[in-house]
């Protein structure tokens, strides 16, 4: 019978709030101490002063390098307004903690990759359905110059814009969600509505304003013969 593994012990060692001294060398004040039979050691007494601090914040450096390190300790502090000891870092073997450092680094690098990926992923993702949505434009409107398609296509579906482009109707090229896109660049575009805003008219008032000159760009961007409801 292969005999039982023994329990991983959790070392403590206290980073003081007042000055301390070692109970058997005498030296200090302690930055951090060990407390053996009710008295403070320093680590050197302690046979922990090959060790070496590593603070808390990095969950998975501290993990590898506690699961590396064939002696370990968890530092803590005593926190007085809560009256419990909070933990500030783990003392770890140096050689671990650098073995801890590379695998962590290699993750890192691997999730930039990954990352990089994606983004140029979603790039392309993004050109395409720019175009789907300009070319979606273009059979609506066809007297629409494809200049002002693409730009109107660019501006209507930016991801995490919130635009219409990005609505679940955008992303399904509805000629609802593409004619709402157009409108609303014609309208900052193509008549003083933005002006009007800025000089106190509401917003109702100033579409009202303007919705003739919406709709005859429109009328002439559709051609001859097409009838289409366009919410001005």
């Amino acid at each position: 019978m292969a005999p039982t593994p023994l329990a991983r012990k959790e070392l403590l060692a206290i980073q003081p709030l007042r000055r301390r001294h070692c109970a058997e060398c005498r030296g200090g004040p302690l930055s951090l101490l060990v407390v053996e039979d009710a008295e403070p050691h320093c680590l050197d007494c302690a046979d922990l002063d090959h060790l070496v601090f590593l603070p808390r914040g990095d969950t998975a450096l501290t993990r590898r390098a506690r699961e590396g390190s064939g002696l370990s300790a968890v530092v803590v502090r005593l926190n007085r307004r809560q009256g419990r000891y909070e933990r500030q870092g783990v003392l770890v073997e140096e050689a671990a903690l650098a073995r801890a450092e590379e695998r962590c680094l290699a993750d890192a690098e691997a999730r930039a990759r990954r990352r990089a990926r994606d983004a140029a992923r979603r790039a392309l993702e993004d050109v395409r359905f720019t175009a789907a949505f300009a070319d979606e434009i273009r059979r609506l409107f066809p007297g629409c110059p494809d200049e002002r398609a693409r730009a109107i296509a660019a501006h209507a579906s930016v991801r995490g814009s919130g635009r219409v482009g990005r609505s679940a109707a955008g992303r399904a090229l509805s000629g609802a969600a593409v004619t709402a896109a157009v409108v609303a660049a014609v309208r900052h575009t193509e008549t003083p509505y933005d002006r009007l805003l800025m000089s106190g008219v509401p917003r109702g008032e100033a579409r009202r304003r303007i919705a003739p000159a919406v709709e005859a760009t429109l009328r002439s961007w559709q051609g001859p013969g097409r009838q289409e409801d366009m919410a001005v």
